[in-house]
C-alpha cells in the first residue's frame, strides 16, 4: 500500500492526471457554491417574514456555518461522485505508464456508468453515515471511538468504490462480484488508507485522484488470473 501511494504521488505531474485533478476540484467547488447560493436564498426567504430587512445578514451567517459543517461532513461524498466522471482517465493513465498489457485489453467505462458509480458512492456514504450518526455521537464519550468508527466505516465504503473503478474496465458484473469476495482484506486496507487521506488537510483535496490511482496499482499487482 505504501508503494502504491508513492507511485500515485509521483504520477500527479502526469498531464492527464493533472487535468483530471483540476477539473474535479473545479466541479466539486462549483457544486458547493451552487448549493450555498441555493441555501442562502432558501434561508433568506424563510426568515424574511420574521426578521424583515435583517434576514439577509442572518441567512448569510447561517449559510456560512452550514457550509463549513457540510464541507467537513460531505466533501468525501461529493468528491467521489465527481471523480466518478473522470476516474477512467486516471486509471487509463496509470495503466499506460505501469501496466501497458492491461491497458491493451481494457474496456473504457462509459461516462454514464462512471457517473452512476460515482452517484452510488455518494448515496451510500451519505445514507450509511446518517444512519450511524447516533453511534458516532455516543462514541464521543470514548475520546477516539468516533474517529475510529468513522474511518472504519468510510474505509469499508471506499474499498468497494475505488476497487470498482478499476475492475469495471477489466471484468463483467459476475467476475467483479467474485473479485470483491476474494479481495476484501486488501481492498479494506486501501479504503482505510484513502479514508485517512481525506482527513489530512491538503491531502484531502488530492485524495480522490490518489485513491483511484492507488486502486489501480492494488488491482494489477495481484490481479486474479
Amino acid at each position: 500500500m505504501i508503494r502504491a501511494f508513492f507511485l500515485s504521488l509521483g504520477q500527479l505531474g502526469d498531464p492527464v492526471i493533472r487535468r483530471v485533478l483540476i477539473r474535479s476540484l473545479a466541479v466539486t467547488l462549483a457544486v458547493f457554491v451552487v448549493a450555498g447560493v441555493a441555501l442562502w436564498w432558501g434561508v433568506r426567504a424563510a426568515l424574511a417574514g420574521w426578521l424583515g430587512a435583517q434576514a439577509g445578514g442572518w441567512s448569510a451567517a447561517l449559510v456560512v456555518v452550514v457550509e463549513i459543517v457540510t464541507l467537513w461532513l460531505a466533501f468525501r461524498a461529493v468528491a467521489m461522485a465527481v471523480i466518478g466522471l473522470f476516474a477512467d482517465d486516471i486509471v487509463a493513465a496509470v495503466e499506460a505508464r505501469h501496466y501497458p498489457q492491461a491497458l491493451a485489453s481494457a474496456r473504457p467505462v462509459p461516462l454514464a456508468r462512471g457517473l452512476a458509480m460515482g452517484l452510488g458512492s455518494a448515496g451510500r456514504v451519505i445514507a450509511i453515515n446518517l444512519v450511524l450518526l447516533p453511534l458516532y455521537i455516543v462514541l464521543l464519550a470514548t475520546g477516539i471511538g468516533t474517529a475510529a468508527a468513522f474511518l472504519l466505516v468510510n474505509g469499508w465504503l471506499l474499498s468497494r468504490d475505488l476497487g470498482d473503478m478499476v475492475a469495471a474496465r477489466h471484468m463483467d458484473a459476475g467476475a467483479m462480484r467474485r473479485w470483491r469476495r476474494a479481495t476484501g482484506p486488501r481492498r479494506l486496507l486501501l479504503g482505510l488508507a484513502v479514508a485517512v487521506l481525506f482527513v489530512v488537510p491538503g491531502l484531502n483535496l488530492l485524495a480522490p485522484v490518489l485513491g483511484a490511482s492507488m486502486a489501480t496499482h492494488v488491482f494489477h499487482r495481484r490481479r486474479p488470473a
